[in-house]
């Protein structure tokens, strides 16, 4: 029997039976779209999430650490000893596959204030193993990234924490000011044995003010490395040596995302503590990935379900067309014939409930969409935040596994009453009444 022969056939003797079809197929039709529905929810809230993650940071960076003893610092009777991040230690980090540049970072040991025209204002301060920023994925609204001796770089957020000191009750406190390209006087601070408050005065000159990224950068201020070094060494009044007291941190750029997580554990490996975005993002999407299983896992419950239903159907018809079946065999239909028309019959209801809830599904998933983001974006202007931009989404290849999956759910529940139609004696056939 040709192909199209076959499909024809299919196609007349599903027709001849439109409302016992309908009605089959329905099952089909609500378990698909419970599919499409389900893990298109599953994968809009994860699309959803990772823009909400928007700014937590650069993935390719990994932020390293030193390891200090913990409970006394002793281990096995011997005291053990710190990890320090010294300039051997980011040698032996340089060497891990992927690791394509390492900044260190240093933190302010001094009190400090800021003062500005009339306004004065708080703040830490970062030394950078580096003269441009770019490195660590910052970019400039004003200015450039350039660090050069006397400047500094400023998050965002920065010029808010300025006010004004002299401020009457019931004025109106002053906007933030504009820092780009004015000068700075910084004045550090330490206390001598004694307690008596020392300071030290510097100028230094905003050589530029970053992109808001909604995390640490907006409220951090980037300084030279060796005038951090400076200033520590004048606060602690002892020489810093990095050789032998190693940094504070280190930021390990690593030259594609994908290797960072491997990255990150050669490093813990070595002994330090290494944290990249990369790792929550990743927990973030595996959980979403175990959500999208256990949804298409209840949707697929219901198309298994609806799989009863077309052997329940298919097995009615080989009982209603056994004089049928014997008259196509007797005039010289094969058993595979037979078995080839039977499948094909339960594979088109699945084929056809598919489509329908394919079809259903995906409308379905779009007016869940509108609705969901008129709700969420109402939620996120009262309690802040960004406002999400899909809920439900539905890639491509959804509904064609969704289709795929459904007509092989109907080959299979066809099968065995297909195979009692291509057993069945001609002769036995042909006298059932």
């Amino acid at each position: 029997m040709k192909f199209l022969d076959l499909l024809k056939l299919i196609a007349g003797n599903l027709s001849r039976r439109k409302g016992r079809v309908a009605l089959t197929a329905i099952g089909v039709v609500i378990g698909t779209a419970a599919v499409v529905i389900l893990v298109s929810l599953a994968i809009g809230l994860q699309e959803n999430a990772n823009q909400q993650l928007y700014g937590i940071g650069d993935l390719t960076q990994i932020s390293v650490s030193p390891t200090y003893p913990e409970g006394g610092g002793e281990k096995g009777g011997q005291p053990s000893q710190p990890k320090l991040l010294t300039n051997q230690a980011i040698e032996e980090i340089r060497a891990i596959p992927g690791v394509v540049a390492i900044i260190p970072h240093e933190y302010m040991n001094a009190g400090m204030m800021a003062y500005y025209d009339k306004l004065e204002g708080g703040f830490g301060a970062t030394g950078v193993g580096t003269s441009e920023l770019a490195e660590l994925g910052l970019s400039a609204t004003q200015g450039s990234t350039t660090l050069q001796k006397g400047e500094i770089i400023i998050g965002s957020m920065i010029p808010s924490n300025f006010y004004n000191p002299r401020l009457r009750p019931g004025q109106d406190p002053p906007p933030p000011p504009d820092l780009y390209d004015k000068k700075i006087k910084i004045v550090f601070i330490k206390w001598d044995p004694s307690g008596a408050e020392i300071k030290k005065t510097i100028t230094f000159r905003v050589a530029g003010v970053l992109k808001e990224t909604r995390s640490g950068p907006d409220w951090s201020v980037y300084m030279r490395l060796e005038d951090v070094k400076a200033i520590n060494e004048w606060a602690t009044g002892q020489r810093i040596n990095y050789n032998k007291n190693g940094y504070s941190m280190v930021i390990v750029k690593v030259d594609d995302v994908n290797h960072v997580l491997d990255a990150t554990d050669k490093i813990t490996e070595l002994g330090f503590q290494a944290f990249s975005p990369q790792s929550f993002v990743e927990g973030i999407n595996n959980f979403y990935l175990i959500l999208q299983v256990i949804f298409g896992g209840v949707g697929a419950i219901a198309l298994l379900v609806a799989a009863i239903g077309i052997a329940n159907t298919m097995a009615m018809a080989i009982l209603e067309r056994t004089r049928e079946i014997g008259l196509m065999k007797a005039i010289g239909a094969t058993n595979r014939d037979v078995l080839a028309i039977f499948l094909g019959e339960a594979a088109g209801i699945g084929f056809v409930g598919g489509l329908g809830g394919v079809i259903i599904g995906w409308l379905a998933g779009q007016g869940l969409n509108v609705v969901a983001i008129v709700y969420l974006a109402g939620q996120t202007a009262t309690q802040g935040g960004m406002p999400p931009s899909v809920a439900v989404s539905t890639p491509l290849w959804l509904p064609i596994f969704a289709l795929v999956f459904a007509t092989i759910i109907g080959l299979i529940s066809g099968l065995y009453p297909a195979l009692r139609a291509a057993t069945m004696i001609p002769v036995l056939a042909l006298k059932y009444e």
